[in-house]
């Protein structure tokens, strides 16, 4: 090989390094979520992760479930009742026309669950019952009130219990989502209430890098 030609070796090879970092970093940005698409779809995203409390509940079929078995997948946890008159039903069916709208490999990685702070009327057949109606498969978890006063606290989603001596109570509680990694830590919010054409355009991005 010629001197000549080592030169012209070398800068053919420094120009296909540089070419393929270019269309790295560029497929790397495009891959990643737009911070400001995704607050403006009301997906907040911590400045770091939180971990999760350690604690046992009991799902819509009656089975004892932990708070780790979120793992593996991305989760929104919504903190609600059967009994809500509003915000509620609205959420939950948002969230399952959000889910039927989703390419099948973003539904695949994310699931619903409906954390019930209603424990006094909320029994695991009831949940089955109520989330039953929106044909979506989530999934509806319920514990005593101090299990979920700790959780709620963990993961910064307010909820009052009610005085359940009164008759045909409400409970307070926020309209906001969880958003729970599929490493078991808590990763944001979702701001209610739901916009969901943003929210289909931006879930996609966001579940497929992780």
């Amino acid at each position: 090989m010629t001197k000549a030609q080592k030169i012209v070796f070398i800068v053919a090879g420094a120009l296909a390094l540089l070419i393929g970092l270019s269309v790295h970093h560029l497929l790397t940005r495009q891959s990643q979520p737009n911070r400001a698409a995704l607050v403006d779809a009301g997906i907040i995203l911590l400045a770091q992760s939180r971990a999760m409390p350690a604690l046992q509940m009991t799902d819509q079929d009656g089975a004892a479930v932990h708070v780790d078995q979120l793992r593996g997948k991305w989760s929104l946890l919504f903190f609600g009742y059967t009994f809500c008159p509003d915000i509620c039903p609205t959420t939950l069916a948002n969230l399952r026309d959000v889910q039927q709208q989703l390419p099948n490999a973003t539904r695949e990685r994310l699931q619903v669950v409906l954390i019930s702070v209603d424990p006094h009327r909320d029994t695991p057949e009831r949940l089955k019952q109520y989330l039953g109606y929106f044909k979506a498969g989530f999934e509806g978890w319920v514990a005593p009130v101090e299990t979920l006063q700790a959780l709620a606290s963990a993961i910064s989603i307010p909820f009052i219990p009610a005085d359940t001596r009164k008759p045909n109570y409400l409970v307070e509680h926020s309209a906001n989502l969880a958003l729970i990694g599929p490493d078991g830590r808590q990763r944001g919010f979702i701001r209610g209430p739901i916009d969901n054409a943003k929210m289909i355009a931006q879930l996609p991005g966001l579940v497929a890098g992780d």
